[in-house]
């Protein structure tokens, strides 16, 4: 018998020692410090600030990024840390990406040298947080049609507006801010003590409890010229970023699978219905084969986009593909976990309902089903139908 669908095609077998190792070392890091927590930080509705530093000091922060004091690790090892961090919660998989995938690629991809001495190493570390602050109340999908604003005074920018759904903005110190200028989009780094910068988290979520997402309120904040990304422009600048996000994801869902299906297989062993083992009946064998059969062609897909992404050959129609299909199939396979519990599941000593209601929220951010399948769409016909 075996407790993950991966050993069914021997999966570890196309892993390198490497690879093998960061994951191991991931998840022995989740299984001790976060996995004992996450259902009272997720009934608390708090994201545990203490482990920030620890996931630094596992090069978890930036861990796909060159230099200054970030990992340096390759596209398949982030990802497969993902998958760990989400087994454990998709609030905390969603830190390392926020922190790393978004904040700090910007940071590294189109900041100043000076930007990145600045930055960089203190956020590896833990010891900076930063945000991302591109999606507004009423310009998610469609980032084009924002309406923050930023215009030059002096030597300044002067931005205002709003942006919505941002994570870590109330702990964060530093924010990458994205604003419609007279020359287009641009990108520009706003330390949040800023005077008129103000951060509020979003409360009352059935979702992503044990992370931050947070309403900016941009009022006329100043910043020197120097703050502005030098390399952003246009909306290439944001969608680096979040196709760096999204291949995380595609990865990190299948870790919440994954968990999900471990809790239902330990479940239906162990409880006994009419005389025998809820396992031993053939529509529970069933769930379980077709969740598992999901799970390994979620990791098998994952992987395949990992190798093209460290090949320098990933397209950003490909991480679609891995995002609209992994997500969806994730929550699917957390959903069904949560019945084989029955009425045990919709308790947090089990992980498929948190899962499944954390995913929700997955499923939405960095790009819907429907974005992504019109992304698609747009690959396989050459027809933009977004508009």
């Amino acid at each position: 018998m075996t407790d993950s669908p991966l050993d069914l095609i021997g999966f570890d077998a196309l892993l390198s020692d490497e690879e093998r190792a960061t994951r191991d070392r991931v998840r022995a890091y989740v299984d001790a410090e976060l996995r004992p927590h996450i259902a009272e930080w997720y009934d608390a509705g708090v994201f545990p600030t203490e482990i920030i530093k620890p996931m630094g000091a596992l090069g978890l922060l930036g861990m796909h990024l060159q230099g200054y004091g970030c990992g340096g690790r390759s596209a398949v090892e982030y990802g497969l840390a993902a998958a760990e961090l989400e087994a454990g919660d998709s609030g905390l998989r969603t830190f390392v990406s926020v922190q790393g995938s978004l904040a700090m690629t910007a940071i590294h991809t189109f900041g100043s040298e000076e930007q990145k001495q600045e930055w960089l190493p203190r956020m590896a570390a833990g010891e900076a947080i930063g945000c991302f602050g591109l999606t507004e109340p009423n310009a998610g999908s469609d980032p084009a049609s924002m309406q923050t604003s930023a215009r030059r005074d002096g030597d300044d920018w002067v931005i205002t507006g709003s942006k919505r759904w941002i994570g870590l903005a109330s702990i964060a110190d530093i924010a990458v801010i994205w604003a419609q200028t007279e020359h287009g989009i641009r990108g520009f780094l706003v330390p949040t003590e800023t005077p008129g910068f103000t951060a509020t988290p979003i409360g009352q979520k059935l979702s992503m409890r044990a992370s931050i997402q947070c309403d900016i309120a941009l009022d006329e904040v100043r910043v020197p010229a120097s703050a502005q990304l030098p390399g952003a422009e246009g909306l290439r600048g944001p969608f680096t970023c979040l196709n760096q996000a999204r291949y995380g994801i595609v990865w990190g869902v299948m870790g919440a699978a994954l968990d999900s299906y471990r809790a239902a297989l330990a479940y239906v062993q162990e409880r006994e219905v009419f005389g025998k083992p809820v396992a031993a009946y053939q529509l529970t064998q069933q769930k379980l084969v077709d969740m598992a059969l999901e799970i390994d062609k979620g990791f098998l897909l994952a992987l395949q986009l990992g190798r093209l992404k460290d090949a320098g050959q990933l397209q950003p129609h490909q991480i679609s593909v891995g995002k609209l299909n992994n997500a969806r199939e994730a929550i699917a396979i957390a959903r069904e976990a949560r019945a084989m519990l029955g009425g045990n599941g919709v308790t947090l000593e089990h992980s498929p309902l948190r899962h499944a209601n954390n995913l929700e929220s997955v499923r939405t951010y960095e790009g819907t089903d429907d974005v992504h399948t019109l992304i698609l769409g747009n690959a396989i016909t050459g027809i933009p139908a977004f508009r």
